[in-house]
C-alpha cells in the first residue's frame, strides 16, 4: 500500500511532458562500504511485469551459423564478420549504447566482442554478461526465451555510491504493477546481504523529470 501511494505522489506531482517518463526506484544504503567491492551490488532482478509498455531493445552480438535466428529474434543482431566497421567507426558502437537497453552475445564471438565494443560498453556496464545469462551457445539455445526474460530484467547495481537507481517501469503503467516490481527489487536487495542489519536506510520512487518521494 505505501509503495502504490508514493507512486501516485509521485505521477500526480510530477508535470506532464512531451514522453513517457520512467519510474525510478531508489533504495539507500547504510552499514556498508560501497567503495569495498564485497559490498557493491550487481543483480539482475525478473520483475513480474515488463519495465515499459513499449519493448526493451536488445542487440545481439552473433555468429553466421546463428544470425538469421537473431535477426528474427533481437531488435539489433551483427553478426561477426561486420564487427570490423564497428571497430573503426566508434560513433556506431555508441549509437548502438544509445539504441538498447541490453547486449547479448553468442559464447564463441565474445572475445572479439570485448575487443570490438568493451572500450564504449564496458564502462556503462552494457557488456554481454554471463551473470545474467547474456551469453549462450552457438546451438541448442532458446533465443525468444532470452528475449521475453529480458523485457521483465531490472539491473540493480550500487557502483556509483550507498544507494541503488534503478528503473521499474514507465509512467503509463499501472500503479499496482509498478509497486510489485518494486517490491520485487526490495526482495532480492534485501536477500543480497548476508547479514541484512541495518542495511536498507530508506526507499523512494521518483519519474525521470519528477520529485523524489519517500515511500513511508
Amino acid at each position: 500500500k505505501e509503495l502504490v501511494k508514493a507512486i501516485a505522489q509521485a505521477k500526480e506531482s510530477s508535470q506532464k511532458r512531451n514522453f513517457s517518463q520512467t519510474v525510478d526506484f531508489i533504495i539507500t544504503l547504510g552499514n556498508i562500504d560501497s567503495k569495498n567491492p564485497e559490498h557493491q551490488i550487481e543483480l539482475y532482478v525478473l520483475a513480474k511485469y515488463p519495465r515499459s509498455s513499449g519493448k526493451t531493445k536488445v542487440c545481439a552480438f552473433v555468429g553466421a551459423e546463428t544470425y538469421d535466428e537473431a535477426k528474427r529474434v533481437f531488435d539489433t543482431a551483427i553478426e561477426s564478420h561486420d564487427f570490423d566497421k564497428y571497430q573503426a567507426d566508434k560513433k556506431l558502437v555508441k549509437k548502438l549504447l544509445k539504441e538498447h537497453t541490453f547486449f547479448v552475445a553468442q559464447a564463441t564471438v565474445m572475445a572479439k566482442v570485448a575487443t570490438v565494443f568493451g572500450r564504449v560498453l564496458g564502462p556503462k556496464g552494457k557488456m554481454p554478461n554471463p551473470k545474467a545469462g547474456n551469453v549462450f551457445p552457438p546451438k541448442g539455445f532458446n533465443l525468444e526465451q532470452l528475449y521475453e526474460r529480458l523485457q521483465r530484467t531490472i539491473k540493480v547495481t550500487s557502483k556509483k555510491g550507498p544507494f541503488v537507481q534503478c528503473i521499474i517501469g514507465s509512467e503509463d503503467m499501472d500503479n499496482d504493477h509498478l509497486a510489485e516490481n518494486a517490491l520485487q527489487v526490495y526482495t532480492t536487495v534485501l536477500h543480497s546481504f548476508h547479514d541484512d542489519t541495518n542495511k536498507i536506510k530508506s526507499v523512494f520512487v521518483k519519474l525521470t523529470m519528477g520529485k523524489v518521494v519517500e515511500v513511508v
